[in-house]
């Protein structure tokens, strides 16, 4: 933790061919990143803020959220949290399709983390996806995408779920 700590501080000093370096040796280093924890501190303030902030390809997300590895399909998800909070939404949507039928509890709770948060910003957005996916959404996706939903829609979208 405390090297993907400094990881950031030095991201964050660094000019653009050091942040392009230290993305590049984070996404190495994968096999490393290996907690929830590790993924959630780090993924979008280096691999995320670089995705956006520098207008680069994002295809490594995609290739991450389709990856045999755990790990890997949850930086792809949370180093979206970059692109949220700057109000683009369509690379956490896309990769939140790919994840929809994930097995992983703890990819269910990223996924669903990471459409509330686009609900915050923009609920309109969420629910359109919400009424695409809610009733093939993990039932764990889906209570920590309402989360912050009233009662009565958080109610509503419930009692339809009819799979998990």
């Amino acid at each position: 933790m405390v090297s993907l700590l400094i990881l950031i501080f030095k991201y964050k000093k660094a000019d653009d061919g050091g942040k392009k370096e230290i993305v590049d040796l984070y996404l190495k280093n994968t096999k490393n990143i290996n907690n929830w924890d590790l993924v959630d501190l780090s993924a979008g303030y280096i691999v995320g803020d670089y995705l956006f902030q520098f207008k680069k390809d994002r295809s490594i997300l995609y290739k991450l959220a389709k990856s045999n590895n755990l790990w890997e399909r949850r930086i792809a998800i949370m180093s979206t949290f970059a692109f949220i909070k700057n109000n683009h939404f369509e690379d956490a949507l896309s990769i939140s399709r790919i994840l929809l039928n994930d097995s992983h509890d703890l990819i269910h709770k990223a996924v669903g983390w990471m459409l509330r948060e686009i609900g915050k910003r923009d609920k309109k957005t969420e629910e359109e996806f919400l009424k695409k996916y809610y009733k093939r959404m993990p039932r764990t996706m889906l209570r920590y995408a309402i989360e912050k939903f009233s009662e009565g829609e958080r109610k509503k979208f419930m009692s339809a779920k009819t799979s998990d």
